[in-house]
């Protein structure tokens, strides 16, 4: 996977490309989050649309993303998932736990309410 982020307004926007396997490459967005973001970022959009492929140690990484973003009083939301892994989404229930949307303009807006 590679990764490009920016911080818009307070929030932070990951846009990922390629397969979230939770290799080295992907553990550098959790790297970034943990040492280098500052404590006060608190919401987190990642675009995923370009994801091809996710398994278990992808699915872990957003979940830890998640979980450093709700302990900090946020939350993080996730766009434009294609059909396979919004499937893996569905299967492991964990659509009920993100939040998803159609487009970053959409997250945004979820995020600032």
């Amino acid at each position: 996977m590679e990764f490009t982020h920016q911080l818009k307004n307070q929030i932070l926007i990951i846009e990922a490309t390629g397969d979230l396997l939770g290799l080295q490459n992907d553990v550098k967005v959790l790297e970034y989050i943990n040492n280098d973001l500052d404590e006060n970022i608190n919401k987190c959009i990642i675009d995923i649309s370009n994801i091809n492929y996710m398994n278990s140690s992808g699915l872990s990484m957003l979940i830890r993303i998640l979980t450093k973003m709700r302990n900090r009083g946020g939350d993080l939301v996730l766009v434009n998932p294609s059909e396979s892994v919004n499937k893996l989404l569905v299967i492991t229930k964990l659509n009920a736990i993100f939040g998803i949307t159609k487009s970053v303009a959409e997250a945004e807006d979820i995020l600032r309410k």
